[in-house]
């Protein structure tokens, strides 16, 4: 499929710069897959279109506060963004540096008075490796000078705020790691998923840590040559049978967010099964692709030519897709990562 088969004209206006007041008065867009129906709703009714036996799949990863500025010796503003630390190395840390120009291996980037950091690596395409000088642990600075990683679109348009801190994640985040959001998960509170436990409707919860795969635009001319990034994940085994359990019962697994639908489908992919399992996923679900594990999906609506859009549209049909998203700008639905929701049956 050609690249531009996923783009689409989107008003400035439509995109959510700042997240609503309650998580579940977002809107919510339902879609049938097999008769096309589009009914609009709130968030907060989702239980409306669910049954007792459904059972609700999140990703429970957290946010830390990974973006963080600094300046050269000359004087240049760094952005820095944290990927992840290097395993069994105390202070390093695979980053993304957005600088004006390329740091040299050796040079420093200041952060502080008290805190600096040598870049020890280049490691391609916009990611270095750097080795902090902090007396204390690394989380302590993070706490100190990091801020949450909210979206360049975002960024672009206002400063980190209190709210931030809060909103950009889930209220079952739990597993530090991600450097985004899984933002489908930002419209349940914890007296939705109460009312759903009520009604009958289970949850159990994967980890994958968001990282810039999931973010990365397609940049192939054909989308089917895009590669994923790997993203690190854990399947626990409680949940790999209650999603065993829902699929020999015929209840549907609900996906909740492009992330948690790569990891069941890789892990499913990768050991014939849904078990537990844990590892780098690096599956790129694209239209063609069968989906072995989820009935549904909750998501929300993507930026153009983005990979979790191409998921969509893989699960939904791309001529539906973009029939509910002409709908969605036409009754001006709030777009990404702290917008409205859609609902895919």
């Amino acid at each position: 499929m050609k690249l531009k088969e996923f783009m689409y004209e989107l008003p400035q206006a439509l995109i959510a710069a700042r997240p609503t007041e309650d998580r579940s008065a977002a809107r919510l867009m339902m879609v049938r897959r097999q008769t096309g129906e589009l009914v609009h709703s709130r968030f907060s009714a989702l239980g409306e279109f669910l049954d007792p036996g459904d059972l609700l799949v999140l990703n429970d990863t957290r946010v830390f506060p990974a973006r963080l500025w600094a300046r050269k010796e000359s004087g240049g503003e760094v952005e820095v963004l944290l990927i992840e630390p290097y395993p069994h190395e105390r202070h390093h840390w695979i980053a993304l540096l957005n600088v004006a120009k390329k740091p040299h291996v050796g040079s420093r980037l200041i952060f502080s008075d008290a805190v600096d950091a040598e870049v020890i690596g280049d490691l391609g395409k916009g990611r270095y490796g750097v080795r902090f000088h902090y007396p204390g642990e690394t989380t302590e600075l993070l706490q100190e000078l990091g801020e949450p990683p909210l979206p360049p679109y975002i960024q672009r348009t206002r400063d980190v705020t209190d709210l931030d801190w809060e909103r950009y994640q889930t209220v079952y985040a739990v597993h530090p790691g991600a450097i985004a959001a899984p933002t489908a998960g930002f419209h349940f509170t914890s007296e939705l998923l109460e009312e759903l436990t009520a009604k009958g409707v289970g949850r159990t919860f994967i980890t994958l840590h968001v990282g810039p795969a999931t973010f990365s635009p397609v940049r192939e001319e054909v989308v089917e040559r895009h590669r994923m990034e790997g993203e690190r994940y854990v399947l626990g085994a409680d949940a790999a049978a209650k999603i065993s359990q829902a699929k020999e019962n015929g209840k549907r697994v609900i996906a909740v967010g492009s992330t948690t639908t790569r990891t069941l489908e890789w892990v499913d992919r990768r050991r014939g099964k849904v078990e537990a399992d844990e590892g780098i996923a690096r599956l790129f679900i694209h239209p063609g692709e069968p989906f072995r594990v989820i009935d549904a999906l909750i998501t929300n609506f993507h930026l153009p030519c983005s990979t979790p859009l191409v998921l969509v549209a893989a699960f939904a049909g791309l001529e539906l897709i973009r029939r509910a998203y002409q709908e969605a700008i036409r009754l001006q639905y709030r777009f990404y990562s702290y917008g409205d929701a859609m609902l895919i049956l």
